[in-house]
């Protein structure tokens, strides 16, 4: 056989290859198709589900094993927390104050921190597992963030003793000052009755009345008194 004739038959014995894998690999998507599934990736490892899944529920599930205390996140909060919250939880510039505002909440300018507004401690130490230090997230090792959980409940007055020690086991039995003013989405029954089956979608109401302009109580510059702009 001619080397040219080799050539040919290797090119038309690899066509018939790639033919028949592509043919094959149809098949296969086929196949997953009518079973519901793409027939893409593969399963994930414990492992690592168990990297992505750290968020906890307000009831303790999700918790890692560990403890702390107060007196220990006292410590780690003056080293890793305080630049940006401040050495008593009261905040930095424009970073949040996590501690204080007890009793605020129906002022005109509310102070929301963990101790006045959050509902659950499981928050708390989620947030802080995942997300903080800034810049540094995930550094920190479960003890370390059950003892800076701790910490910033005791300077919130959730928790008395700074020696108490936080774990998974007791951290349900925490309730946040706050917690009694949450409730859960009841729109289906405290507002069904505005429900309609057809609703209203022309000339619904009339039109509204003007009884004011911006320009009359001095709030917008006209072009004359306006800022001049280079």
């Amino acid at each position: 056989m001619s080397r040219l004739a080799k050539l040919l038959f290797a090119v038309v014995l690899g066509g018939s290859l790639a033919t028949t894998l592509l043919l094959e690999a149809s098949a296969q998507q086929v196949a997953a198709r009518s079973s519901g599934k793409l027939g893409l990736g593969r399963p994930a490892l414990p492992e690592e589900i168990k990297a992505w899944d750290t968020d906890v529920r307000p009831d303790g599930k999700g918790l890692p094993v560990g403890k702390g205390t107060a007196k220990v996140g006292d410590v780690l909060f003056q080293e890793r927390c305080a630049s940006c919250h401040g050495e008593f939880g009261q905040g930095v510039g424009r970073y949040p104050a996590i501690a204080g505002g007890i009793g605020t909440l129906k002022a005109d300018r509310p102070d929301k921190t963990v101790g006045s507004f959050w509902p659950d401690a499981s928050t708390v130490f989620d947030y802080i597992k995942r997300s903080m230090p800034f810049g540094n997230a995930q550094s920190l090792t479960d003890d370390e963030a059950y003892s800076l959980t701790a910490y910033i409940l005791s300077m919130n007055d959730v928790i008395k003793d700074e020696n108490f020690e936080l774990n998974e086991k007791n951290f349900a039995s925490v309730k946040m000052p706050n917690a009694a003013a949450f409730y859960g989405d009841d729109r289906e029954t405290a507002e069904k009755h505005f429900w309609k089956k057809d609703p209203c979608m022309k000339d619904c109401r009339t039109a509204p009345k003007v009884i004011g302009r911006a320009v009359s109580v001095d709030v917008t510059p006209d072009s004359k008194a306006g800022p001049k702009v280079d």
